[in-house]
């Protein structure tokens, strides 16, 4: 059984919590937080420490922490050849502390603490420095998900990127529709089905096979309907540079 032990109690700890202390091949020894009571909803007060120097003996330290924060938690350590992670998607390997070994236990999905989340579906992107301890985070990863990727710190960093476009940016969309359903009076539910449709289809098309709409049709009357129809200046930019980005794409097909 693998020894865990969790640095951290924001979203991704909280979440990575909940898992490993309802999973059998993984032993959640210790909780690190700063402010030992955000975290005793999910675990006992003797699970919990907020001293570096009171960490238990653990197969794996994983970090979860601002990126701004890993390597001076990393540094604080005061263990040297331990397995020491992040679960950073951004962050280079080597942004942590050299004593210790090093890896990264990327969990590539969206986080909110009230929402729970189903991790067997939820892609791990691992590294290490050598083989041995790769072995180990595979098997930790594997306890939890069937997604498991062997993926580089350069690798990763397209990831992220990547993965603010199809969520972040995209959920922002969510928002202007959104004030634009309430400015009128519409309910945002009616739009759901829609987007539930969207995100089904490039399980099984190309994002750009599954594009539609006037800007792929170069619609030039309802691109200039809807832009009239925006009164927020803000939100007619965002419309003409979506318009012109599909637009573009459409050209090199």
């Amino acid at each position: 059984m693998l020894k865990v032990t969790i640095i951290g109690s924001g979203n991704v700890a909280q979440h990575l919590i909940k898992v490993f202390s309802q999973t059998k091949e993984v032993s959640l020894v210790q909780a690190f937080a700063r402010q030992p009571k955000s975290l005793l909803h999910l675990l006992p007060k003797e699970k919990i420490t907020n001293d570096y120097n009171a960490l238990q003996e653990a197969d794996v330290y994983i970090i979860s922490v601002t990126d701004n924060a890993i390597n001076e938690v990393s540094s604080q350590l005061p263990f040297k050849n331990k397995l020491v992670v992040h679960t950073s998607g951004t962050s280079n390997i080597d942004i942590l502390d050299s004593k210790n070994r090093k890896g990264v236990f990327y969990p590539l999905q969206t986080f909110s603490k009230s929402k729970e989340v189903d991790f067997s579906s939820i892609p791990l992107c691992l590294e290490a420095e050598n083989e041995d301890d790769y072995k180990i985070l595979e098997l930790l990863a594997k306890a939890i998900s069937n997604k498991v990727f062997n993926i580089s710190s350069e690798q990763r960093k397209s990831l992220h990127v990547a993965a603010v476009f199809v969520s972040n940016f995209v959920n922002h969309m969510y928002v202007i529709g959104g004030e634009v359903c309430e400015e009128n009076n519409v309910p945002f539910e009616v739009l759901q089905p829609l987007i539930q449709e969207v995100a089904n289809k490039i399980t099984s098309l190309s994002p750009k096979e599954a594009q539609t709409g006037p800007a792929l049709r170069n619609d030039t009357k309802t691109i200039e309907k809807h832009i009239e129809f925006l009164k927020d200046s803000n939100y007619q930019d965002i419309y003409k540079l979506l318009t012109q980005s599909i637009q573009n794409v459409a050209k090199e097909l």
